[in-house]
């Protein structure tokens, strides 16, 4: 769907608030085809936005995995090197 929304479940630390934020306001974005609101819908944005934050919490804390937690060094490391491998035969 969103190249910009990843993975904040069972990662060691746990997805932040930020991340969280961050997740659900590219998720309303998307949705809403809109980077940047107008004044008329800043506040059904910035709701939606909230909402999707929070109930995005909840999920993250009510997940069970079964798989030790990934470590967030690592996971950037192999990123960045698919991204190195992807845009250097470009």
């Amino acid at each position: 769907m969103c190249r910009n929304i990843h993975t904040l479940h069972n990662f060691e630390p746990a997805a932040n608030e930020e991340e969280v934020h961050a997740a659900a306001l590219q998720y309303v974005r998307k949705i809403s085809g809109s980077t940047k609101p107008a004044k008329v819908n800043a506040e059904a944005f910035d709701r939606a936005v909230g909402e999707i934050a929070h109930i995005t919490h909840h999920l993250l804390e009510d997940l069970v995995a079964t798989t030790p937690p990934k470590d967030r060094e690592v996971e950037h490391a192999k990123a960045h090197a698919r991204a190195q491998a992807r845009f250097a035969s470009a």
